[in-house]
């Protein structure tokens, strides 16, 4: 038998909504049409195909697409057994039998045919034909489109193909950016995770707490609620690639708010917190002086005489050089008092570095990671190596260590470490999922969610021993000052209130008294007048009274560690690296926290990161101007107690919800088995499905309660008091908390409900088409209306809802390769429709 070819002319044929290459189809869908054969040569540009049929010599042949090169023989004698022809030729007019259709080369295809590689994969010509291949038989694409309820809408992510098949990282990765390596995506994850929170906040909830207990219920929290949420925003955003909006509206259409609550709640958050790192910067900026200008009080001088101004001497040194210099703050909220030009200064500084540092996305920021998350540790050990060589460091660790179990028993230890777990690993801001979304596909992300868990658990730990070795060495400064002016009181009552019998021997008062000596003393004194004791007016001097109480966030910061460095040997030093340390531990926060609101918006809209970036950074400093006013430390308590808290538990519970029960939590361990290379722990499993969904709702639940039984209420500064004052917000400011928790989590009900009923088409924001090229799958918007041709999509024909007569429900595999699906009869498709044929194997080509 001879086979003939035949040459047709170069043209494109309008194929409807197929207007992609068509890379990747298996001939039986199409091999039966000369039109679309000439079509696909012209549209592909690879090197010369021959479509081989049946001939009466050779009846086993079945239609199939060779590849040949210049000089090379027909490939055809590997042929598979012969397979019916498709429906779809009925549709149009029957080849020639005996022919061999040969389509051209073009100038295109000659130019590239020494870049492109030759050998076609079978996964690239077939990547979507049913075969007996187990990695094809998990691929599909299940998606319930048309149907308007939402129900079945599924992108398998098992297999070999995906939403962006495995085959097309190349060209993915060329789109879409990547690290430049593992360790500055870790680096970029652990300073987005470690911040401020770690330094100011878990030591104040140790120190409340029951000390070392503490520990025992946050770290039970970490490892039921912390690592496998990490793990679960992970996974998601580095499977789908897509930032928090991205991600969501795959995963669940209707769900889609979730991803736009993650942005608003970003955008809050970075609102308030750029203004604590522009606070920082002024603290830096300040400490190149010696003594520290926060040394000790200023001086008033009047016509006769020099007085200490009357604030600082009621209050102390760092409190007023805070309040006073610093904020210059109001009394009230309801006071603005005009913008502190310094802090304002100050905000324009950190928001230009933001900027400066995001403006080209992880290619910039991820070069800065390597100094802003590893600068933080160098300064803490180096703080703790200091202050352990100082006196009384030990009394404050050793005060952390103390254990009392009888705390650790109360519901109230455990919400606060529940809730610091939450926010300590940046879960439901958006930033984890943005970061991930930058990495490969088989990166061990379960690997990397563990690391970063523990490593934000032990730097808590580091911080903390820093900072109740700082507070028991300014505790014993603070005893030492009070044992002194005490021991005056004591001696100018000497032969009056207090006899010299009760002094014993041993205590010299012309040389220093120690505490000891000091602690003797009184005890006599107390047990021997112990009615009259009061009338002395002896202040209580005690290590333990000294370190139990409670400082936390600018508290701690910015007035009992700046005191505890104004003791320091070379205080200006140690100052400027503590402030620095903050910037950079702020820096790596905000880095990520821009990503949750710039990479999902990227990948939404489609517009250039750089004006965005910028766009966003203008925007919030214009905003951030009401933090900066006199009154602003009060904007900046309203906004952290009440933009964040209630909505980000809302949304990570959405999140749980949705990966668990409607995406499913068994096809969720296929994809991980898939991206991975292995089964994660079926620990994860309870969890996501059961245990930490319980969790967040009784968290929830009890922070709901907990802001319910406390009145809105924020501590003032009154000058003339020089003290703090708890005081109600006005009913405007009852407002304004109660609008940012609505604001925050508004657009997960609005999405749903515009979705729900249609006035947002489900599938508008996510994957409208998928279509092929050189064996990869490529999203493009299809709107059904525009061409009749796109009745090739949905299986209707032109102007007519008659069912067409392509095979329906049987051409679509479920991801076990079971029981089949129907096919999608709204925007989502393949650009064809397979014929329902039996599996072949593949053809050696």
């Amino acid at each position: 038998m001879a086979l003939r070819s035949v040459n047709f002319p170069e043209s494109v044929l309008d194929l409807g909504t197929v207007k992609r290459p068509l890379g990747g189809m298996s001939c039986e869908a199409f091999c039966d049409n000369e039109e679309i054969n000439n079509s696909f040569s012209t549209l592909h540009h690879k090197p010369p195909r021959q479509i081989l049929y049946p001939t009466p010599d050779r009846p086993s042949l079945s239609p199939c697409l060779v590849q040949t090169l210049p000089g090379s023989q027909n490939n055809y004698q590997n042929c598979t057994a012969p397979t019916p022809l498709p429906q779809l030729a009925q549709r149009h007019s029957t080849p020639r039998p005996g022919l061999l259709y040969q389509m051209p080369k073009n100038s295109k295809a000659v130019k590239r045919e020494l870049d492109d590689d030759v050998r076609e994969s079978v996964k690239d010509l077939l990547s979507n034909e049913d075969t007996c291949d187990d990695s094809f038989k998990k691929s599909s694409l299940i998606v319930g489109g048309g149907r308007g309820d939402g129900e079945g809408k599924e992108l398998s992510l098992n297999g070999d193909m995906d939403v962006e098949d495995e085959g097309s990282d190349a060209e993915d990765d060329a789109a879409r950016p990547a690290w430049n390596s593992k360790l500055q995506y870790i680096l970029a994850q652990v300073g987005y995770s470690v911040g401020l929170g770690n330094v100011w906040r878990f030591p104040y909830l140790c120190q409340k707490n029951g000390g070392g207990a503490y520990l025992v219920p946050y770290l039970i929290l970490l490892i039921v609620i912390g690592i496998p949420l990490f793990f679960l925003e992970l996974s998601v955003g580095q499977r789908i690639r897509r930032g928090s909006i991205g991600v969501w509206n795959y995963i669940s259409p209707r769900l889609g708010g979730i991803g736009f609550a993650s942005c608003v709640v970003c955008f809050f958050v970075a609102l308030y917190y750029n203004v604590i790192i522009g606070w920082s910067l002024f603290y830096f900026s300040q400490s190149f002086q010696q003594p520290l200008p926060w040394h000790e009080c200023p001086l008033v001088k009047n016509k006769t005489t020099m007085f200490v101004v009357p604030e600082c001497e009621k209050s102390s040194a760092t409190t007023y050089y805070w309040y006073r210099e610093a904020l210059n703050i109001s009394d009230s909220i309801s006071e603005s008092g005009g913008l502190n030009w310094r802090m304002t200064i100050c905000l324009l500084a950190a928001w230009s570095m933001v900027c400066l540092a995001m403006i080209k996305g992880i290619q910039s920021s991820g070069k800065v990671m390597y100094f802003s998350s590893l600068f933080p540790y160098v300064v803490l050990i180096c703080f703790l190596v200091r202050v352990l060589l100082l006196k009384g460091s030990v009394d404050g660790i050793r005060h952390m260590f103390t254990p009392k179990l009888e705390i650790m028993l109360e519901a109230k230890v455990w919400r606060e470490a529940a809730t610091q777990v939450f926010f300590a690993l940046g879960l439901g801001f958006g930033g984890v999922i943005a970061f991930s979304s930058y990495n490969k596909r088989d990166n061990n992300c379960h690997f990397d969610a563990v690391l970063v868990s523990f490593i934000n658990f032990f730097t808590s730990v580091l911080a903390t021993l820093v900072v109740f070795a700082v507070l028991g060495f300014k505790a014993n400064i603070m005893n030492a000052k009070c044992v002194a002016l005490n021991t005056k009181k004591i001696v100018a009552l000497l032969g009056n209130e207090v006899s010299h019998d009760l002094i014993p021997h041993h205590i010299n008062f012309s040389a220093t008294v120690s505490a000891e000596d000091y602690q003797q003393m009184t005890e006599i004194l107390r047990g021997v007048t112990e009615k009259d004791y009061r009338r002395l007016g002896l202040d209580s001097c005690s290590i333990e009274e000294e370190l139990n109480k409670a400082v936390q966030g600018t508290g701690l910061a910015f007035i009992a560690f700046t005191e505890a460095m104004t003791h320091f040997p070379a205080s200006p030093f140690w100052s400027v690296m503590f402030f620095l340390m903050l910037v950079n531990l702020g820096m790596g926060s905000m880095f990520g926290t821009i990503e949750g609101i710039i990479t999902p918006l990227v990948d939404t809209f489609k517009v250039r990161k750089e004006f965005l970036t910028v766009g966003v950074c203008l925007l919030a400093f214009f905003i951030g101007l009401l933090f900066v006013q006199r009154s602003g430390n009060y904007w900046v308590a309203m906004f952290d107690d009440y933009s964040a808290t209630l909505p980000l538990l809302i949304v990570v519970i959405l999140e749980n919800v949705a990966v668990a029960w409607i995406y499913g939590t068994d096809k969720f361990f296929e994809d991980l088995k898939d991206m991975l290379g292995f089964t994660p722990f079926r620990f994860y499993y309870y969890m996501w499905k059961y245990v930490t969904p319980l969790l967040l709702i009784l968290l929830l639940g009890s922070s709901v309660i907990q802001l319910g039984m406390t009145p809105p209420s924020y501590s003032a500064w009154l000058e003339d008091m020089a003290s703090e004052k708890s005081l109600k917000y006005p009913p405007w400011g009852l407002a304004v908390c109660i609008s940012l928790v609505v604001m925050a989590i508004m657009p997960v009900p609005v999405v749903f409900f515009l979705r729900y009923f249609n006035i947002i088409d489900e599938n508008a924001g996510v994957v409208s088409t998928i279509s092929y090229k050189k064996g990869c799958i490529i999203k493009e918007s299809v709107r059904p209306e525009e061409d009749d041709d796109a009745s090739l999509i949905h299986a209707k024909s032109p102007g007519s809802e008659a069912p067409s007569p392509m095979p329906g429900n049987s051409i679509y595999r479920k991801q076990s390769g079971g029981v089949p699906d129907a096919a999608p009869n709204g925007r989502y498709g393949i650009g064809y429709l397979m014929a329902d044929m039996p599996d072949m194997p593949e053809s050696d080509l």
